[in-house]
């Protein structure tokens, strides 16, 4: 009797045990690695450039760079254009890199109307216009959900908090390039990024997201990393440099602007970097 006591003892603490590293182990386990993504090789070419003795590794095809910015580890990626291209990558890299933090630059659209092709958003919130159903002419943006647990997202995915004093701390030490010599000066600014599945080139599109969500900035990929980092608990935010203003003419300013913006928001993101390091 007393045998069978102890035995039964002894399997519950076992299982217990199992229960724990099950637990344990579905809990996201950050490294010290900072996650540097960016959808253009325009958009990671200065960091690229910037890290010391990289290497480069390969999962699933994708090259993951990896070394020191100053006294930062860090790994840079390339995820490529649009929302699903975003999600895989940023998988992968919160799979096998466990980031503890995660910084999106890149290149967008200005739908502020002051913003000109070489300003920057820093983004405060993120929302994907393009997630929730279509009634005849109207479109009705709703909550992602959590594929984990089955609750709701949040509508906007808010920028983590000392991520984005830090963003602001640094644009006052950024110096940005114009994108001519007659050009004012880049200015940098706080505020909403709207994130889907199309590159906008339409003033009435602009005007509605203008509206709609009194959003800053257009882009392809920011609000689906915002997601998954959202689910797994890891700091996020998202940097754009303008390349257009999301009208009739934006396919020929990207073109002729993106070099000049990419450049403008990677070299924010390098003194954020500094920042964090401090």
């Amino acid at each position: 009797m007393l045998f069978r006591s102890f035995l039964c003892r002894k399997l519950i603490f076992v299982f217990c045990l199992c229960v724990a590293f099950v637990s344990n182990a579905q809990v996201y386990q950050p490294k010290s690695i900072i996650a540097l993504i960016g959808a253009l090789d325009e958009e990671i070419e200065l960091l690229r450039q910037s890290i010391q003795k990289p290497q480069d590794e390969i999962i699933h095809g994708i090259h993951f760079f990896t070394g020191k910015i100053g006294k930062q580890r860090v790994v840079v990626v390339k995820t490529g254009i649009g929302k699903v291209n975003a999600s895989m990558t940023t998988a992968f890299l919160l799979q096998h890199f466990r980031p503890q933090k995660v910084i999106f630059t890149g290149i967008a659209g200005g739908l502020h109307p002051d913003l000109k092709p070489g300003d920057m958003v820093i983004g405060k919130k993120t929302i994907q216009y393009d997630f929730g159903y279509i009634n005849n002419d109207t479109t009705l943006v709703r909550n992602t959900r959590n594929p984990i647990n089955s609750q709701l997202n949040p509508l906007y995915f808010e920028a983590d908090s000392v991520l984005l004093s830090k963003a602001q701390i640094a644009a006052k030490k950024t110096v940005l390039e114009k994108i001519s010599i007659a050009a004012a000066s880049p200015s940098i600014i706080v505020g909403t990024i709207v994130t889907g599945d199309l590159f906008v080139s339409s003033e009435k599109k602009g005007q509605q997201l203008r509206l709609l969500f009194d959003a800053d900035a257009t882009e392809m990929e920011g609000g689906a990393v915002a997601q998954i980092c959202w689910q797994q608990q890891v700091p996020c935010l998202i940097i754009r440099s303008m390349s257009d203003k999301a009208n009739s003419n934006a396919q020929e300013n990207f073109a002729h602007f993106k070099k000049v913006a990419a450049h403008n928001s990677a070299s924010l993101l390098l003194n954020i970097l500094s920042e964090i390091s401090h």
